[in-house]
């Protein structure tokens, strides 16, 4: 039996993270939950232009919101190490 993956691969494209919008995703949204992860760990969200305020501040009155970072900004410090 084949194994399906939801993982992202490099060749597919990064798309918004808000329920039906297919959009390029353009930023990263970062949170995480104080209840159940640890104070450093970060959950990402990918945001497009559209989206990217209504998704933080979905986040932000959750208490959740962390920081919103431009995706290639957020890309080369995961390739620098420092992500």
């Amino acid at each position: 039996m084949d194994s399906v993956s939801d993982e992202p691969t490099s060749d597919d494209p990064l798309i918004c993270s808000a329920k039906g919008c297919r959009a390029p995703a353009a930023w990263v949204v970062a949170w995480n939950n104080p209840k159940l992860h640890t104070p450093e760990r970060r959950k990402t969200w990918l945001a497009c232009e559209e989206h990217r305020e209504r998704l933080a501040q979905f986040l932000s009155v959750r208490g959740f919101l962390k920081d919103v970072v431009p995706l290639a900004q957020w890309q080369a410090a995961e390739r620098s190490g420092e992500g």
